[in-house]
């Protein structure tokens, strides 16, 4: 359906009656889809149900508005704008419900986020993108409150960049940055701290973004005036309406069921943003919520008699009807049946839902049970087996983890046994988890031939006499060769624009190829990032600068809740290969003391996490990453910038590997791991150890997600027969991780002649200066007295005690 409205003046009155029928269609279509679904959820066959009833309206003007090439970065009550746009069917709908895992079936997600969540496809089989200037768009939504907000800032700067910076290839992503933005928020989530940032921002950068703000009064069982200084979201916003003299937002409010005020207002706002690049807020008030905030709870335990009684009365799909009667555009019979059709339509597309959801576990229990009746006539434990059987046949309606357990612990019964049957049961369940395991797990990291990991090494190269300078030269003149070999890169952080970031890494870059692809940004960590998502979504490749690694924590929930989980949450439909540049380590004081890694590294998977020793290794970091498309974070360390490095001269060529480690010290008798400015401090004891007879082989992990995908540890553990990790993060953190991947994953423990250690901080956070570092990182002498301690209790006589 076209969900552009035209006037009366542009059309007949019968093709204005069917543009008006439709939209009631969609609306009661997307009503019934709420009201069913809450009954999916009540009666078992689905786990939880968040949905837009009583947002119907708005969401009908919103797609009316809603242009091809423009991107929604919404929440979870946008299913009626979804249907609007012919993006969501009642059957997907509820294969939302019911977690499909068939991407056809349920094309948002295949299961793996709650109904609620939509998204549109960006890339094309092999992971190229499609021209997202010929489709309408959706960022796929995650159900942190407010959390869609930091990105959609960087999907409205995108089209201020695209029509200002002259030279890109963007045929596919732009019509001369027309597009607008279009977010959606809950009244209650415009509390939240993402909210205010983003609307500053925004506000600040002059970009073409439209924020609808559903408004109901509440926030779950919350009333507004616990949420909202006024109780009012647009009141309290007043100060950033624009002037003829100040930029600033245009301010919109109108009521929710008001149809013809709604289609205006999303139509003047859409030509302000669309045409001026301005940004725009929709405060949609005298909204309601028939079935109250999810399946979790009923709203008549916390709304008043008053307040549901006027919620029924004011009800927007309820008003909507009685315009539409008023208005005579349709009859009360015309009416009853159109309702009494779709109905219908609904039902059937929950029941065809609910059978293709279930028949293919029917047909997997049908075998199974044949599998557990051989394998129990074959067993003396026959009865314990038919017992498992007989479960299995009582289970009507089964799920895949029921197929998955029962079989399962039916060999438990048939220990020592070597049957056909048994023989069958096993090749059975492997064949089950093999085939769906991937449905739940893949798409974490990139699977296409082009994925970082698959970039080759290419070492740096030098002059016969390389001059010594000073690593931020290395990383200046490494992205001054980036930036001429990539249009559409971009970096921006704060004091990265002018000064060319504290550490110099970025300097005279901005006055040589502008203001748009070299920023400064305001102090607000969560909308750098955010700002950095958008734009990757949209085709462009940023590298968003957090200024310390510390201040990563202020964005740490949006990596870790949006960009970490976007590939894997689309099943490699979008991509946003955002680079995230910070640096830290060995750094003094409480504050910036660059020790988060062990949290990093946990709430991080699905981002790369790298951590070069020096600048060229850092450099070359970027410049795998730009050779494919994928997210990470690169942590260079802080008290290098001015250490000497002999200057390659195939900078913006030389490629550091993903994944892999490098032995960077051989040796015979202890394998020692670390990485960033700690390594250092491991490579100048490795040649005080040889003084005493100790030879250490030292290896920089370099890439801690993911972490040596050949094994190269274990290769020297095999040699070495003892381990030593060594990290400047607290106890039980990163250097855990890496024992976890040594010993268990790769299965060094079979080498080993000695008790594997870690040598970790402090617990508590550093302490200031240098002093500060001593007593609470590992020093040098640590790190000397417990290699020696290893060695000591393997060989006393050749290394008697030190202290």
């Amino acid at each position: 359906m076209d969900p552009k409205l035209q006037t009366s003046e542009d059309i007949s009155f019968d093709e204005f009656r069917k543009q008006i029928l439709n939209d009631y269609q969609v609306a009661v279509m997307s009503r019934e889809c709420s009201l069913l679904g809450r009954r999916e959820v009540l009666t078992g066959k689905a786990k939880f149900g968040i949905f837009g009833d009583g947002k119907e309206l708005p969401q009908l003007a919103m797609a009316r508005a809603f242009n091809n090439g423009d991107f929604r970065s919404g929440y979870y009550r946008d299913q009626t704008f979804m249907m609007a746009l012919g993006l969501l069917t009642p059957k997907e709908f509820f294969h939302g419900l019911y977690a499909t895992t068939d991407l056809e079936k349920e094309p948002m997600s295949a299961g793996r986020q709650m109904g609620g969540h939509f998204g549109t496809y960006s890339l094309s089989e092999d992971g190229t993108w499609k021209d997202l200037t010929q489709q309408k768009n959706s960022s796929p939504d995650i159900s942190p409150t407010a959390g869609q907000m930091p990105r959609l800032l960087g999907l409205a700067l995108a089209s201020k960049v695209y029509r200002n910076e002259k030279g890109l290839q963007a045929e596919k992503f732009t019509d001369n940055g027309n597009e607008v933005a279009w977010g959606t928020i809950g009244n209650a989530s415009t509390s939240e701290g993402h909210f205010f940032e983003t609307i500053n921002a925004a506000g600040v950068l002059q970009v073409p973004m439209i924020v609808s703000i559903w408004d109901d009064e509440y926030g779950i069982s919350v009333p507004a005036k616990y949420q909202t200084t006024k109780e009012d979201i647009s009141a309290i916003l007043s100060g950033f309406q624009r002037t003829e003299d100040e930029p600033g937002y245009e301010i919109l409010k109108v009521k929710g069921w008001d149809y013809t005020a709604l289609i205006h207002t999303y139509e003047n706002a859409s030509d302000i943003a669309r045409e001026e690049h301005v940004p725009v807020i929709i405060h949609v008030t005298e909204l309601t919520q028939p079935q109250g905030h999810s399946t979790s709870g009923s709203h008549e335990r916390y709304k008043s008699e008053a307040r549901l009684a006027w919620e029924k009365e004011n009800d927007c799909n309820k008003r909507f009807r009685e315009w539409i009667l008023s208005n005579r555009i349709a009859s009360e019979e015309d009416l009853k049946s159109l309702e009494k059709k779709i109905k219908t339509e609904v039902r059937m597309a929950r029941k065809d839902a609910w059978n293709e959801f279930l028949n293919p576990h029917k047909e997997d229990k049908k075998a199974l049970v044949h599998l557990l009746e051989g394998l129990a006539q074959s067993s003396p434990n026959k009865a314990f087996i038919s017992k498992i059987k007989n479960d299995l046949i009582a289970v009507e309606e089964p799920l895949k983890k029921d197929l998955a357990s029962l079989p399962r612990k039916a060999l438990r019964y048939v220990l020592g046994e070597h049957t056909p049957q048994k023989k069958a049961l096993e090749e059975w369940i492997s064949d089950f988890m093999k085939k769906n395991q991937p449905h739940f797990s893949s798409h974490l990291y990139s699977e296409l031939p082009n994925k970082a990991t698959n970039i080759e090494e290419v070492l740096p190269t030098y002059d016969d006499n390389p001059e010594p300078v000073d690593g931020r030269i290395i990383l200046r003149d490494n992205f001054d060769a980036l930036f001429s070999k990539y249009p559409e890169l971009m970096i921006f952080g704060e004091d990265s624009g002018a000064i060319g970031d504290v550490n110099q890494g970025l300097e005279g870059l901005q006055k040589k190829y502008g203001e748009i692809r070299i920023s400064d940004t305001g102090i607000r960590e969560a909308t750098i990032v955010g700002q950095g998502i958008g734009l990757a979504l949209r085709g462009l490749r940023p590298i968003a600068e957090i200024q310390y690694l510390d201040y990563l924590m202020y964005g740490l929930q949006t990596l870790s809740d949006d960009l970490a989980t976007l590939l894997y949450r689309t099943v490699g439909k979008q991509k946003a290969p955002l680079i995230v540049r910070t640096r830290g380590h060995r750094l003094e004081g409480i504050w910036h003391s660059g020790s988060q890694m062990g949290g990093i590294i946990h709430l991080l998977r699905g981002m790369y996490v790298l951590v070069p020793r020096n600048m060229t290794k850092a450099a070359g970091f970027y410049n795998t990453l730009l050779k494919s498309d994928e997210p990470a974070l690169i942590v260079e360390s802080l008290n290098g910038y001015r250490l000497k490095e002999p200057r390659p001269s195939n900078l913006g060529e030389l490629c550091t590997p993903i994944g892999l480690v490098e032995v960077v010290k051989k040796g015979t008798d202890i394998t020692v791991v670390s990485y960033g400015s700690t390594l250092r401090i491991v490579m100048d004891v490795a040649e005080e150890l040889k003084e005493v007879g100790i030879d250490a082989e030292v290896i920089d992990a370099q890439s801690l997600l993911p972490f040596d995908l050949r094994s190269d540890v274990l290769k020297s553990v095999k040699k070495t027969n003892r381990l030593l990790i060594v990290d400047e993060d607290v106890p039980g953190a990163c250097s855990a991780y890496l024992m976890q991947e040594i010993i268990e994953k790769q299965g060094a423990y079979r080498y080993l002649d000695s008790a594997p250690h870690t040598l970790s901080a402090r617990s508590h956070r550093p302490a200031y200066a240098s002093d500060g570092d001593y007593f609470s990182k590992p020093n040098a002498e640590d790190i000397f007295e417990k290699i020696y301690q290893i060695m000591h209790e393997a060989n006393p006589s050749d290394f008697p005690e030190l202290r």
